[in-house]
C-alpha cells in the first residue's frame, strides 16, 4: 500500500512536467516608484530576461514558473530632488495561465530579492555648517535604502503565434513597502513600492 501511494504521488508530480514548455524571454519594464509625500515619479523604461516552464494542469489551465532578472524602479521630484533609482532583482512569478485558442491570460503572485540598486540626479548629500539639508548632482550604490524582499501580484495577456512564440503584457504592483532609508529629512513615506509594465516576447521548447 505505501509503495502504491508513492508511485501514486510521484506520478502526480512528473506527468506535469513531461508536458512542460519550457522557455526563454525577455522584454520591457516601464517602471515606476510609488512616491513619497512632497514627491512626484515619473516612470523609466528598464528591462527583465528570464526563463519559464509551462506545466499543464487540464484541460486549457497549466501553471507557470519563472526566474527572471528584472530591473525596477523610477524617478522621484521634488522642489529640490529630482532623481533616477535603478533596483536589480531576482523575480519568481508562479503564475497560474488561461489559454482560450492563441490567446492567453496569466494571474499570480511574484516574489522578488534586491541584488542591488543606484541612484543618480540631484539629491540629498549632506548638511550645510549650520544644520540645513544641502542638495548636489551625486551617482551613488543605494542598496542599503532599500529592503531585500518584494513581493507583489501580477496580472497579465498575451497571444500566442505561429510555432513557438508568443507575445505578451503584465502588469507587476508591489503590495510591500520596500523603502529602507533611515534618514530623508521627513520624506519617509511607508509606502514606496514599485509598479512595473512589461511587454514581453517568449519562446517554447518542448510539446504539449
Amino acid at each position: 500500500m505505501k509503495k502504491l501511494l508513492i508511485i501514486g504521488v510521484l506520478s502526480l508530480l512528473i506527468t506535469p512536467l513531461a508536458q512542460a514548455q519550457f522557455g526563454i524571454k525577455g522584454g520591457l519594464n516601464v517602471a515606476e516608484l510609488t512616491g513619497r509625500d512632497g514627491e512626484s515619479t515619473s516612470y523609466r523604461p528598464f528591462y527583465h530576461v528570464g526563463a519559464f516552464y509551462e506545466a499543464n494542469l487540464f484541460g486549457p489551465l497549466s501553471i507557470q514558473p519563472e526566474v527572471q532578472y528584472s530591473v525596477a524602479g523610477g524617478n522621484l521630484k521634488s522642489a529640490f530632488t529630482n532623481y533616477d533609482s535603478k533596483l536589480h532583482y531576482l523575480t519568481v512569478p508562479v503564475l497560474a495561465k488561461l489559454t482560450l485558442g492563441p490567446v492567453f491570460v496569466e494571474a499570480g503572485p511574484q516574489f522578488g530579492v534586491l541584488l542591488s540598486a543606484n541612484q543618480s540626479g540631484t539629491m540629498q548629500v549632506g548638511f550645510t555648517a549650520d544644520g540645513k539639508p544641502a542638495y548636489g548632482n551625486e551617482s551613488r550604490p543605494a542598496t542599503s535604502e532599500f529592503k531585500r524582499n518584494d513581493f507583489s501580484v501580477v496580472g497579465g495577456v498575451g497571444l500566442k503565434l505561429g510555432g513557438s512564440l508568443s507575445l505578451g503584457g503584465r502588469l507587476v504592483a508591489g503590495l510591500n513597502d520596500i523603502n529602507d532609508a533611515k534618514n530623508l529629512s521627513g520624506i519617509n513615506d511607508p509606502r514606496l513600492q514599485n509598479r512595473v509594465f512589461q511587454v514581453y516576447a517568449a519562446l517554447q521548447f518542448g510539446k504539449k
